[in-house]
């Protein structure tokens, strides 16, 4: 009874592990999410397979679907989305797809349809007890295929300059405590054991997905500072600009007689916004998709928004910064209820992750005369 228990549990808790994943890969949809919820699936399918062997006795049906979830497609597709959380080169991701394809495919028909020998009991089986040299060999190099997943992963994430690379081997340590457990039940059963270690299996996973879904800090976050800074020195290149030109232009003099240029302060209502999005790995495309349409529909439509542009950031390719400036407090109310940024704001939910919104009260500016014009041609 026992091992019934702690099978049952194992098998609840894959359940709610796979919910779980679910509504990360709906609230942060990426492919490593989209393999670490196959990983669950498959998984807790032969978990709960586990369960009615432990209750009644293995048959040749349960051992093949907790085998199958162990064994294969559970290891298999958690090493798979460690890798594509970890590695970004696309070469590299084409190929592991293309290995994940075969190595799921003909193992699974193999290990579905080969004979199984001896006897079963009330306890989890081992995989070599029952299967034959072909579906051993073809487990054997799928779990080798794992490991060359999970350590290229690795490598590649602590080999790379990030802000948030302890995060990511944390994440990639969790998968491969998770792939760990998992295999050493497929391969030797443990008895009342085998369920105690799939559930730390499922946990792990589970964790991992959770630290991977968690919204991460950037320099953006929380550091009006830095936006202070950045104002200070675009008004200081701002000013200092026209000097430069006048001085290859004409006599050093003119600057000592006339004086330092003068800032002229816009109108007291001028408004402007900075929002900062952080998107989910892979949705750049679709946003800038979104943003290009929306700049447009504003540039046509809102004679009142002064500026309006999206940046990308080269040291921040999941950043996008939207700056705008409005003529007035009005004109602000009146962009926010434009039904083309009502339907930017609805789309643009599955693309990203977090958002930070920064107002801004403007002080003075300088610029040069067809700089409005070349950003929002009219």
């Amino acid at each position: 009874m026992v091992t019934v228990g702690l099978a049952f549990i194992s098998a609840l808790v894959g359940w709610s592990a796979t919910a779980a994943l679910a509504a990360y890969a709906q609230r942060r949809p990426s492919v490593a999410a989209v393999g670490w919820l196959i990983a669950a699936l498959g998984t807790t399918v032969g978990l709960s397979a586990g369960v009615i062997g432990a209750l009644f006795d293995f048959g040749e049906l349960t051992f093949r679907l907790l085998q199958i979830g162990i064994s294969l497609i559970g290891p298999l597709y958690m090493s798979w989305g460690a890798f594509e959380y970890g590695v970004r080169s696309p070469r590299g991701r084409f190929t592991s797809r293309l290995f994940l394809s075969a190595l799921t495919i003909v193992p699974l028909v193999v290990m579905s349809v080969d004979r199984l020998s001896t006897r079963f009991g009330d306890s989890y089986p081992a995989l070599g007890e029952h299967y034959d040299l072909i579906p051993r060999t073809l487990v054997n190099v799928t779990q080798a295929f794992v490991v060359v997943l999970l350590v290229t992963a690795a490598v590649t994430v602590a080999r790379r300059a990030s802000d948030s690379r302890t995060t990511d081997l944390s994440v990639l340590g969790l998968v491969a405590l998770s792939v760990l457990l998992s295999v050493l039940v497929g391969r030797l059963g443990l008895g009342a054991l085998g369920p105690l270690l799939m559930f730390g299996a499922i946990s792990a996973l589970w964790g991992a997905a959770a630290l991977a879904a968690r919204p991460r800090r950037d320099r953006y976050d929380d550091e009006d500072d830095y936006y202070d800074d950045a104002d200070e020195d675009l008004d200081d290149d701002l000013m200092e600009e026209p000097v430069r030109r006048k001085r290859r232009a004409a006599d050093p003099y003119d600057d000592y007689y006339d004086g330092p240029p003068v800032r002229q302060a816009p109108p007291a209502e001028l408004r402007g916004v900075i929002t900062i999005y952080t998107l989910a790995e892979g949705q750049g495309a679709g946003f800038d998709r979104l943003a290009d349409a929306v700049v447009a529909q504003v540039c046509e439509h809102e004679p009142d928004t002064l500026l309006f542009a999206c940046h990308t950031v080269p040291s921040a390719p999941l950043q996008r910064i939207v700056y705008a400036i409005y003529r007035d407090e009005l004109a602000q109310e009146e962009h926010e209820q434009q039904p083309h940024v009502l339907e930017f704001a609805r789309l643009s939910t599955q693309h990203v992750v977090a958002t930070n919104v920064i107002e801004l009260s403007l002080s003075g500016a300088a610029a040069s005369d067809g700089l409005a014009a070349m950003l929002m041609p009219r």
